[in-house]
Order: structure tokens, then sequence, then C-alpha cells
């Protein structure tokens, strides 16, 4: 997968919970998907029209009802909700998954299994914005996922991000992926 997938994938809040609950064997009709994840109605139906335009969900043929339909990983959903399960094992409670839903935290975590410059990082991103960007790392900074350290080797000192402690779990799980 390409951090434009990425991207793309967790731009949506339910879909790395929903992948996450068809890898681990939850059946793929929408009442028990509902129940498990906890969402609004709209927020799960567009997640799951999402995950479909994205092409790692299909509808499965021959089974469900036309208004009640059941969905099935497709092959790329596969390696998507394998992915979605461990970094959703990464960050466990409530409070973990509140973070990780939010749209640009996974990428930049997957981005940051190194230390990286701001500027880097938004590069590695593409469509990120500045102010985006720098609220993801001070939550991320907050939460103790993210270690901003000052490089006072080069001419001008400059701050460096490094995933750590839960943050490099779930970049050790995003990795495993590429």
């Amino acid at each position: 997968m390409d951090i434009a997938l990425l991207v793309n994938l967790t731009s949506k809040a339910w879909c790395l919970k929903i992948l996450a609950l068809l890898h681990s064997g939850v059946p793929g009709r929408q009442a028990p998907l509902i129940a498990k994840t906890s969402a609004t109605r709209s927020a799960f139906a567009a997640s799951l029209a999402h995950l479909i335009q994205l092409g790692l969900l299909e509808k499965n043929p021959g089974h469900g009802h036309p208004l009640r339909p059941e969905f099935r990983l497709t092959a790329k959903g596969v390696e998507a909700a394998a992915m979605a399960y461990r970094v959703l094992e990464a960050a466990p409670d409530d409070d973990g998954f509140t973070i990780v839903k939010r749209s640009w935290t996974v990428p930049i975590l997957a981005v940051t299994e190194s230390p990286k410059r701001f500027s880097e990082i938004k590069t590695g991103l593409g469509s990120i914005t500045d102010r985006a960007l720098s609220k993801s790392l001070g939550l991320l900074e907050d939460r103790d996922w993210l270690r901003r350290d000052i490089d006072v080797s080069g001419r001008a000192p400059f701050p460096t991000y490094h995933a750590v402690n839960t943050g490099q779990d779930i970049t050790r799980a995003v990795g495993l992926f590429f």
C-alpha cells in the first residue's frame, strides 16, 4: 500500500475499525458491524461506502437481502484489514482509538519511523496542510506517541519528530503493510 492509499483510507473515522472487525471474524452484515463499532448509522454508512469505493470491500454476491447486503473483503482488503487489526491492537483502549481514528494520526506515524523534519513529513504525506500537520504533531507529542527533539548539529537548530511508545507500535503495524 502506498501512503496515498493510507491517507485516503484513514480519511473516514470508522474505516480502520470496520476492516479490523472483518479481519477478526465479525460477520460482514451491517447490524453486527454497527453494534461492534458503536458508530452512528450515517458515519458507518459513509465509511462503508468509502471502503467499497477504495476497492477494499465488496457486496457478497448471492448473500444477504438487497436492502441488507452482506459484505466481504477483496484481495486488497484482506491485506488492509490485517494492518488495521494490528493498528487497533497497538491502541486497544477507547482513548487510544479516539486518537487513531483522527484523519492524520496513522499516516503521520507511518512516515516517522525514523527522525524526520516537519518539511519531510509534509512532503511524505502530500496533501496535508501546515496547520493540520502542526496540530496533529502536537497532539501525538502530548500523548507521548511522538517525540520532538531539537537537532543542533547543523548551522541552525531544527526540530525532528520520531514515533515512540504506542506510536512506534502503530508505525511497525503499518510498516509491515508497506
